[in-house]
């Protein structure tokens, strides 16, 4: 296996973390002085000033739409993307910045893999321009959503002259629907109960100014509301849509899903490799910045032990990012889903302890918001349920790795 980066992407990384160095890491208290501002003046769920002011700068420097493949973005291979996306990753607001952000970079594929002429002209295409943003309503309160096929929300023909569809059911945790740009979701839900297990869900287009669509309420993550892009609770009741807004056809929900969840879930693996990296490096700062007993943190042995465990898990986690990149490049998701639900377990969980190592370096100052250690942690966090609960990917890892020794008929 060969993970030597390219010249094309070699080159886009100078370009990046030049822009970082001039743009994203200059101005990061700017940013949380945008959100205090915001809050102040009762306008928390408005852009902030300092990404939008950024966003000409990137696609000027040519750094937009990274993930995208052929020629609606970048033209860059998984594993040329997977050092950009790591240097984003450093600090968590600076992906939308790039049109790289989350759930939009989801959408933007499925859109282009699955939506017909019509359904790109009218959202992949300001998706692309960062002129709108989308969310994805998969996830349900009433079931354990872990096993899409518990879902309930109906998508039902209406079966009158207007040929529509009729949704109802109740979403959360969806990722995007807080922010006022949300123009469309794309939601899952069932269109035929009485069809094999994962022929009974289907994907609709429901445009955000819809009658019947209703943001009930934002979610926090550990007392964090992620304004304006928001995590949020979502009814549908009696929503119509035209059945043009089905994607792909009845009953090809999942199909689609599997295509979602592949590339665009590990860019947030390799995002947390930038982020733990950040954690890292603030973590030897402030033990070598800090005197306690007499002599600097930084020569205290427990500290040692885990600087050293920090960089061999970091290491890892990044060769193995690398590794289900690599795969998904050359032998397609399918064959690499072993690899990609490997990073899925390890990245977040890696993040997680590395960032928690550094909040301790830093004593209380790490709890607060000086630092953004804490917020780095509650999106650690997150992800070990966001991408897919960790017990679910390793009873696939189990179970594939059980098939290789079972006695064969």
């Amino acid at each position: 296996m060969d993970f030597s980066y390219s010249a094309k992407s070699l080159a886009m990384q100078t370009r990046m973390e030049a822009f970082f160095a001039e743009h994203i890491m200059p101005n990061e208290h700017r940013y949380q002085q945008d959100i205090e501002a915001n809050t102040r003046a009762d306008k928390r769920w408005t852009p902030t000033a300092i990404i939008e002011e950024l966003k000409p700068k990137a696609q000027a420097a040519g750094l937009w739409n990274l993930f995208m493949p052929g020629k609606l973005g970048a033209n860059l291979t998984n594993l040329e993307y997977a050092p950009l996306a790591e240097i984003t990753g450093r600090v968590t607001w600076s992906p939308e910045v790039f049109n790289c952000s989350a759930p939009d970079t989801g959408n933007m594929e499925v859109f282009a893999q699955y939506g017909n002429e019509q359904q790109k002209a009218q959202w992949l295409t300001p998706l692309l321009a960062g002129e709108i943003r989308s969310a994805f309503a998969m996830t349900e309160p009433g079931v354990a959503s872990s096993d899409a096929t518990n879902i309930e929300t109906r998508i039902e023909r209406s079966g009158g002259k207007d040929d529509d569809y009729i949704i109802n059911g109740r979403k959360w945790w969806i990722s995007g629907a807080g922010d006022p740009r949300c123009a469309v979701y794309i939601v899952m839900g069932k269109t035929n109960p009485d069809a094999p297990t994962h022929r009974q869900q289907s994907m609709i287009i429901v445009p955000a100014n819809t009658p019947g669509v209703t943001v009930v309420r934002p979610l926090p993550v550990f007392g964090y509301d992620d304004a304006p892009h928001g995590h949020c609770e979502i009814a549908f009741d009696n929503v119509r849509v035209p059945a043009a807004n089905i994607l792909l056809g009845e009953g090809r929900g999942f199909e689609i899903a599997q295509g979602r969840l592949g590339p665009g879930r590990i860019h947030h693996c390799m995002r947390l490799i930038g982020l733990s990296e950040r954690a890292l490096r603030l973590m030897c700062e402030r033990l070598t910045s800090r005197i306690a007993f007499g002599k600097p943190l930084s020569t205290q042995s427990v500290w040692h032990e885990r600087i050293a465990e920090a960089r061999c898990m970091i290491d890892q986690a990044r060769l193995l990012t690398l590794k289900a990149a690599y795969m998904m490049d050359t032998v397609g998701n399918k064959i690499a889903k072993t690899e990609i639900a490997m990073i899925k377990v390890v990245a977040p969980n890696v993040a997680q302890q590395v960032i928690d190592w550094a909040i301790q370096a830093h004593g209380g100052a790490g709890v607060s918001d000086d630092f953004p250690l804490a917020f780095a942690y509650a999106q650690a966090r997150l992800l070990r349920l966001a991408d897919g609960p960790d017990e679910v990917h390793r009873q696939s890892l189990a179970k594939m790795e059980l098939g290789k020794y079972l006695k064969k008929p």
